[in-house]
Order: C-alpha cells, then sequence, then structure tokens
C-alpha cells in the first residue's frame, strides 16, 4: 500500500482486556499506510492485552486518557475487540461519550469482533448495517442495527468486520475507509 493516511491521526479506543492482535495488527497497517495514532484508554500507563480472551499476551502503552482526548484531534476511531475491553469501556461515561461524539462528526469509525458494542452503547448504530462476534449481534439487534454475517461489512462511516481470522481484510478495508475522510485534522 502507499501513504493513503499519510498525515491523518487516527484514535484507537481500548482498554484492559484488549485482544491484543485485534489491536496490533489494524495499527501497524494505519502506520504502514502513514498514519499516526494514539491509543486511547480509561487509565495511564499501560493497558492489559488477551489473546483468546483467556492467555495473557503482554501490555500496550496509553498515549492518551479518555478524559484529556477531543473528538476533534483525530481524524477517525477504530475500536479493537476482546471480550473485556468493550465492557470495561462501555461502563465509562466518558468513553461512551467519545464515541457517540465522534459518530456524531461523520468522521471514519471502525471495529472488530466486540469492539462495536460501544456503537450500541454509544446509541448510534440505529438503521446502520454492522457485523461483529456472534455474541453481540443480539445487543446490536436490539440497538436497532441490522446485523449481518459478513468479513467485513462497510455502511457509511461505519466498518465492522468479526473476528481476527477477518483481520487480513479488515485492515485494508480500514485504510480504504479513512483515507475517504473528507478532510485531515490541522495539526
Amino acid at each position: 500500500m502507499a501513504r493513503e493516511l499519510q498525515g491523518r491521526k487516527i484514535a484507537i479506543l481500548a482498554a484492559d482486556g484488549v485482544e491484543r492482535v485485534e489491536l496490533v495488527m489494524p495499527r501497524g497497517a494505519l502506520y504502514g499506510a502513514g498514519a499516526q495514532s494514539d491509543v486511547i484508554s480509561l487509565h495511564p500507563g499501560e493497558i492489559q492485552a488477551r489473546q483468546f480472551d483467556l492467555i495473557s499476551a503482554g501490555t500496550i502503552a496509553v498515549d492518551r486518557v479518555i478524559t484529556d482526548a477531543k473528538v476533534d484531534e483525530y481524524d477517525a476511531l477504530f475500536i479493537p475487540g476482546g471480550t473485556v475491553n468493550p465492557d470495561n469501556l462501555r461502563r465509562n461515561k466518558d468513553a461512551v461519550t467519545f464515541v457517540k461524539d465522534f459518530v456524531g462528526t461523520g468522521k471514519p469509525v471502525a471495529a472488530i469482533c466486540h469492539g462495536p458494542w460501544m456503537f450500541a452503547e454509544a446509541d448510534v448504530v440505529r438503521g446502520r448495517r454492522i457485523t461483529s462476534w456472534p455474541s453481540i449481534r443480539t445487543d446490536l439487534r436490539n440497538a436497532g442495527a441490522q446485523v449481518v454475517d459478513e468479513e467485513v461489512c462497510v455502511d457509511g462511516q461505519f466498518t465492522t468486520s468479526r473476528s481476527p481470522a477477518d483481520l487480513p481484510a479488515f485492515c485494508p478495508a480500514i485504510i480504504e475507509q479513512f483515507a475517504k475522510a473528507k478532510q485531515k485534522v490541522a495539526g
């Protein structure tokens, strides 16, 4: 891939329990396309990463705390999965507000696996086509989403995917969608 995202800044919203590969692989693809990214979390320092939810997979450095992050500083938002990660995030009003406000800008947003849970919690999926890990599809339907079982689903500003197995398709899809953002954030 070329440098489609040169000068773009991506917010990656993640908390303890994040599925490591679902954060690291897309972040690497974004970096390879020229983007900068910040891992935004609920507390400073590091977050605990997991593999298959059960196995410790080290830590990931936090760049910003959610209370200090501003939607207008980012060109796109990415939410990785892991069962515990979005469960922690959706219990935090600042994280939910950040997602709701981000979607409200019309800028591109993406989530994989359990990450779309945050879209349901922020009440921003009504009428949208969304895919996710199978166990949260009822929650997405109850929030008004049209749930599909696809490797990658793009609906307007939303790009979603089901699982780590879909990462080879998801990574290029988010680069393509994030590159379509109307303007870069100044800075």
